[in-house]
Parts: structure tokens; sequence; C-alpha cells
């Protein structure tokens, strides 16, 4: 079944296209600054709250709807600014919001964010089996 957002996007010609994490990280950050919200810096505490955040979203959407396939993305119509905007909800859209404050974050201070996912999952594949003893 066709994303219904993806539709919105498709019929206002908007592309949808495959993207890199630099396309990410360079995207976020464009579009928080051209919205405002570089003006003035934040601390490290409040970016790392403001994507937890996002977590805390996404566990209030799988509490709404648990995981059904129909509600990881879905339309929801906005009555304020822009008025009848259609903007996407759903467990997914929540975890794309983490993607894209950290990818907002990134850009601001220069992470090599790429770089640290190739080492770090080239790392996790030498580790044993449910490695550090942990129960979960």
């Amino acid at each position: 079944m066709e994303n219904p957002i993806e539709q919105v996007m498709i019929e206002r010609g908007e592309r949808i296209d495959s993207m890199t994490i630099a396309d990410l990280i360079r995207g976020a950050h464009q579009t928080a600054v051209e919205k405002g919200w570089w003006e003035n810096d934040r601390p490290f505490s409040e970016g790392i709250a403001l994507m937890h955040s996002e977590l805390s979203e996404a566990l209030e959407e799988w509490r709404k709807h648990g995981m059904d396939s129909q509600a990881m993305i879905y339309p929801y119509t906005v009555f304020s600014e822009p008025a009848g905007a259609v903007k996407p909800e759903g467990v997914a859209v929540e975890l794309a919001d983490v993607l894209i404050r950290i990818g907002d974050w990134c850009g601001k201070h220069n992470i090599p964010l790429e770089e640290a996912l190739r080492a770090k999952m080239a790392y996790n594949k030498t580790r044993p089996h449910r490695h550090g003893g942990k129960l979960a």
C-alpha cells in the first residue's frame, strides 16, 4: 500500500529520493538554521534532551498504535500554521525526528557521524554474542 504522506508529496511535485548520512546532516542542519533554531547556541545537555524527547514521542505513538504497519506513517491535518498542512505522524516519523535532531546537532558541531557509524558497526561485528554479561 502506498504511503499517504508520500502521495501528498508526489501530488505537490516534491522529490522523494534516498539520501546519504551526509545529506541527512546537511539537510537537517540547513533547515534548522533557516527556521531560526540556531539563533542562539544551546548546551550539549539540551541537545541530548531534544533528541531524547523524540524517542519519548515514538514511545507515545507506539502506546497508541503498537507496531501496526498502517500507523508507522500516517497523515495528520494541521489546523494551525500552515493551516491545512498534512503533517506526518507515527512511530517511524518520530524515529525520523530523532535522526533529524542528531543530524542537525552533528551539522552544527561538525561531528563526523558517518565515520563514527562505520567504525562502531565494524567494531560491533568483532564482539562476542550478548557481550558485557547484561540480561537485556
